[in-house]
């Protein structure tokens, strides 16, 4: 019954974070722009399915800061913090008790693959919010990685439907090689904004630069505006 009235409030407080944030993700240049740079067929977001600058691969190559951390699910913890009302420390089992979404979705990476149709199963980054209730301060997000990589996300882009904290991908595990037990996936950005081998979340009350935005990368990483350097 606890469970139950648990999920039913991180329901109502999702609901209450799109009605908060949904004009301004509707504005974003990945769902606003008149003329979206790319090509191929049009996604589910209306843009072309390949962003300008992009090309299409099958295989899904690993880039990490040379530094693979071994992340066993029994000491795996994600932090929520910063502007918000209820700071949380997750185990694994808190984790996987929240609502589960699976999804397919685009990958983007800045060094100019695509890779098509990738099915994942993870937590939206939208019920860890709802879990946690951003203060009104609150405008984006840094994203840190057990690696001591980090990096920063505006919320109306993290709040986005299709942005997980994936632990499933193609119906098994995540690969620790590409993040496992758990990545962030921003299929409507650049794919360096979603962390791999996550460990905190903070929300911010002003945008803050991660690893690479700190040397010269986008702080938006709209794939559709070839935006990948500051």
């Amino acid at each position: 019954m606890e469970e139950s009235s648990k999920l039913d409030r991180i329901i109502e407080a999702r609901m209450k974070l799109k009605a908060r944030f949904e004009d301004k993700m509707k504005n974003t240049p990945s769902m606003a722009d008149e003329r979206p740079q790319g090509y191929g067929e049009t996604n589910r977001h209306g843009m072309p399915q390949v962003p300008v600058g992009q090309t299409l691969t099958t295989k899904w190559p690993v880039l990490d800061l040379g530094y693979q951390p071994n992340v066993t699910l029994d000491r795996w913890r994600l932090y929520v913090d910063g502007e918000v009302e209820n700071p949380v420390v997750l185990k694994w089992e808190d984790f996987m008790a929240l609502p589960q979404t699976e999804d397919t979705s685009d990958f983007h990476c800045v060094t100019t693959w695509s890779k098509l149709d990738m099915s994942w199963v993870g937590v939206r980054l939208l019920d860890i919010a709802a879990l946690v209730q951003p203060k009104e301060t609150a405008t984006h997000l840094m994203c840190y990685g057990y690696d001591t990589y980090t990096t920063n996300v505006s919320l109306e882009e993290a709040l986005k439907p299709d942005v997980l904290l994936a632990h499933t991908v193609y119906g098994e595990p995540l690969p620790k090689e590409h993040g496992g037990p758990v990545r962030m996936i921003t299929p409507q950005l650049y794919a360096w904004k979603g962390a791999k081998w996550i460990k905190r979340i903070e929300f911010l009350s002003k945008n803050k630069r991660g690893f690479w935005e700190e040397r010269g990368y986008s702080n938006t990483a709209y794939p559709w505006r070839n935006d990948r350097y500051s």
